[in-house]
């Protein structure tokens, strides 16, 4: 399984992007969850917005709840997060992740995407 993201950038506090992740590698993808996590200097990757019960209902991290949205490619490969209202606080690497088993199972990794929000 590869993932690849894309999207990340500089903007403004009070701004939006808009990440992507691009699956390939497996025939289908629809029993994979897929989501996103992000690591800032110095700090440990932690979880910021996740597909779970294998689809069914999302997770965010309450640090980014009424601001950032995951949804989900038709074709069930891709996966975007938008992110608005952001704050200096956002910046780090953001990863995609996909995992079998609604994350219970094997982990799999994008490079990361970096977002630096400026004050």
């Amino acid at each position: 399984v590869q993932l690849q993201a894309s999207g990340g950038g500089l903007v403004q506090a009070g701004g939006s992007l808009r990440l992507s992740c691009a699956a390939s590698g497996r025939s289908s993808f629809s029993r994979f969850s897929m989501g996103w996590f992000r690591q800032a200097p110095g700090k440990e990757r932690e979880i910021v917005a996740r597909f779970t019960d294998f689809g069914r209902t999302t997770y965010y991290a309450d640090s980014v709840k009424g601001r950032f949205t995951i949804s989900r490619g038709d074709a069930k490969n891709t996966v975007h997060l938008q992110m608005n209202s952001l704050i200096p606080e956002d910046t780090a690497v953001y990863y995609c992740a996909a995992n079998t088993a609604d994350w219970r199972g094997r982990m799999y990794w994008g490079q990361g995407t970096l977002v630096t929000v400026s004050s």
